[in-house]
């Protein structure tokens, strides 16, 4: 027994002693201006096509002038990224990245191109947030000036949730970060009763439901495509303001429709 615990202390010993090499690692990479989360809607109203022109249009992103300029202009010189697919459940496909240079951006768009097509039915956006705040942003391997969480999809929350979007939305908000929107504004919405109603002059409804329900933090903001072939004008214009850090114009609906 005395040799059972002799080896048992020296085995929590040596964990410890890895647990604090590792934090220690981290915290030793030099720091990055943003640690930016894409989480991207592949649910059940995602078709192949659909799903090709957000991996096409995040890639052509990180590949744009304008985006690499933005990515290493700041302070640090570099960004962390990541990305989650999500429906029923969220997915890490893509790990923190460092993305410092133009061949880094380059090499992280071919690995979102190569993403294999990963499906759902439903579109639980609640849960997603979730694991992102519970798995994914205590994971960060160095100092971030800002941490911003990316959510684009084409319809609100679906799923029964354990607990109200807003809950987990103000969690995140409260570790020090920001969550921006990208709704895609679809002819025929399909997602029924959950939006608002639509008022004349008004948000579209489900850039509404985003600005209530999902945009959250210091200098948040919704960034709506017109539909799923604007989906890479957006992603690039979102890019440029959440990696540079500038503030984002007023009225980004009228900017998109300018763009068309």
């Amino acid at each position: 027994m005395k040799h059972l615990k002799s080896a048992l202390g020296a085995m929590l010993a040596i964990g410890s002693m890895l647990l604090f090499a590792s934090t220690a690692a981290a915290n030793d990479l030099a720091p990055v201006d943003t640690a930016l989360i894409v989480s991207v809607d592949v649910s059940n109203s995602v078709d192949e096509a659909r799903y090709k022109l957000q991996m096409e249009g995040i890639a052509k992103a990180l590949e744009d002038p304008g985006v690499i300029e933005a990515i290493t202009g700041g302070s640090s010189g570099g960004i962390l990224f990541s990305m989650v697919t999500w429906a029923d459940k969220p997915a890490l496909v893509i790990p923190w990245i460092r993305i410092a240079n133009k061949t880094d951006a380059l090499a992280a768009a071919q690995r979102v191109r190569k993403l294999p097509h990963q499906g759902g039915e439903f579109t639980c956006m609640t849960r997603m947030l979730r694991s992102t705040n519970d798995k994914i942003v205590p994971q960060i391997p160095a100092k971030a000036a800002r941490v911003v969480i990316d959510v684009s999809g084409d319809g609100p929350d679906n799923c029964n949730a354990d607990e109200p979007i807003e809950k987990v939305r103000d969690e995140l908000v409260a570790n020090g970060v920001t969550i921006n929107g990208l709704p895609i504004l679809l002819d025929t919405p399909e997602a029924g009763a959950l939006l608002p109603k639509a008022v004349p002059g008004g948000k579209p409804p489900l850039e509404q439901w985003y600005r209530q329900h999902v945009m959250a933090g210091p200098g948040s903001f919704v960034l709506p495509a017109l539909g799923y072939s604007d989906f890479e004008r957006a992603i690039r214009q979102k890019f440029v303001i959440e990696m540079s850090g500038i503030v984002p114009p007023p009225d980004m609906t009228a900017i998109a429709s300018a763009a068309r």
